[in-house]
């Protein structure tokens, strides 16, 4: 739904967002990327937010590290 947003965070693993049907913005600090249906993002490591800028469907696809 357009204006919901995922707060701030870290992810499991290795990351990607591709944009299925309408806009979204992916912050990380002071870095911003908007994404349209067809884009792949890949997701910074470090902390990071997402907002949907209009009604959205994306693929996250995340590849987990293994254990240390």
């Amino acid at each position: 739904m357009a204006g919901q947003t995922l707060d701030e965070h870290e992810n499991p693993g290795e990351a990607t967002l591709q944009v299925l049907h309408g806009r979204v913005r992916l912050t990380a600090g002071s870095d911003a990327w908007e994404g349209s249906p067809g884009d792949l993002i890949i997701v910074p490591g470090s902390r990071h937010a997402l907002e949907a800028i209009e009604t959205s469907t994306v693929l996250l696809t995340v590849a987990k590290l293994p254990a240390p």
